[in-house]
């Protein structure tokens, strides 16, 4: 079959954003995809883009993708809002680490609050804050809404899309599948947890495994804006920016007793919001084949902790799912050239959508 430029197999936001990048370089570009759409992780996770809470060696990737979530925001018509993220401390290890991270990344991007402010931005006034912040660099999408427009605004400015395909090997420059061999001068490989199916050593060296997170959609109060964005102290004990910090280990022993049904489900307790209303999880459980069932124990207290959060008294369900996406125990991000004419870029982590359109930036560059 006709030779393209590029070649990119799997059409999750790491692939798009791959795509759209070299799109945009004039380069020729062939998305594959299983599915008929994108319908994985990239549409199943809260579209919150949390640059300022991630490690320091990947600020600059932070930096990078921000800018590539704007301008693909304003090419394709996708909502993206730079409305930051609230994170409310309820007890003073919360509010001491904080402080230091303020200090560490400095008070342009982490802008303190105190207990009133914190009580107002959440919504609540009984919510007793001691005190928060605001990650004013971070970005919130619609998950629903941001990898398909990116597909269809492609497709529509000359990408080509082969839907309902599977790949079976990729190897020089050429892409197997179960409707022919395709060729490109590159090929890029993103297939989240199913690159075991294209190079199980890689994925075997990485102990690579599928981490699935309960989660739900409640309706969203009108005090709630589409872009409200929120971490709790389960966030700061789990993101990498935190991780540093002197009081990281006291939090972590604080959380443990006074939250030990969250940290037993292994919770990163937040809410995002979207037109559709306020999205609410999640919870971490891992395996290399999990069993697709909801843990209704740990669905309500994901529902009940957030809610109480928020001052809703009555929340009205409205969908609930099985996140799913890649985890390394070894490494945050997969990303290598099994040969001189593919690269493979996996986000071996919760942050697929954080990472995105920088990763993008580095595969195209070839900078790795």
């Amino acid at each position: 079959m006709s030779t393209k430029d590029l070649i990119v197999v799997g059409a999750g936001i790491i692939g798009l954003a791959t795509a759209f990048r070299a799109h945009c370089e004039g380069r020729s570009v062939h998305v594959i995809d299983r599915a008929d759409r994108p319908v994985g992780s990239s549409i199943q996770n809260f579209g919150h883009a949390c640059f300022t809470g991630q490690s320091d060696d990947v600020q600059s990737l932070m930096e990078k993708s921000r800018e590539g979530w704007l301008e693909a925001a304003q090419a394709v018509g996708l909502w993206a809002a730079e409305s930051g993220t609230l994170v409310p401390a309820v007890t003073e290890v919360e509010m001491q680490i904080l402080q230091e991270f303020s200090a560490h990344r400095g008070a342009d991007k982490v802008v303190m609050l105190d207990a009133e402010q914190t009580s107002q931005a959440v919504g609540n006034p009984q919510l007793g804050a001691v005190g928060g912040a605001h990650l004013v660099r971070d970005l919130r999408v619609n998950p629903r809404e941001a990898a398909p427009k990116i597909a269809a605004w492609l497709a529509g400015n000359g990408v080509k899309f082969t839907w309902n395909t599977h790949v079976t090997k990729v190897a020089e420059g050429t892409v197997y599948s179960n409707r022919g061999d395709f060729n490109a001068e590159e090929v890029v490989v993103c297939t989240n947890f199913e690159l075991v199916d294209l190079f199980p050593e890689m994925a075997e060296r990485h102990e690579l495994e599928v981490c699935t997170l309960v989660m739900s959609l409640i309706e969203r109060p009108e005090r709630f804006s589409s872009d409200f964005s929120m971490l709790t102290g389960t966030s700061l004990a789990r993101y990498g920016g935190f991780s540093v910090l002197p009081s990281h280990e006291a939090l972590r022993a604080e959380l443990a007793v006074r939250e030990p049904e969250l940290t037993g489900c292994i919770a990163n307790l937040m809410v995002t919001g979207i037109p559709e209303g306020l999205l609410i999880g999640d919870s971490h459980a891992y395996a290399k084949s999990p069993e697709p069932f909801i843990d209704e124990r740990i669905a309500q207290l994901l529902l009940d902790k957030a809610t109480n959060y928020l001052g809703i008294g009555k929340p009205v369900i409205k969908q609930r799912w099985l996140g799913r996406y890649a985890n390394s125990v070894k490494t945050d991000l997969i990303l290598e050239k099994p040969d001189a004419r593919t690269t493979v870029a996996v986000v071996a982590s919760g942050i697929g959508m954080t990472y995105s359109f920088g990763l993008a930036d580095r595969i195209i560059r070839g900078d790795f």
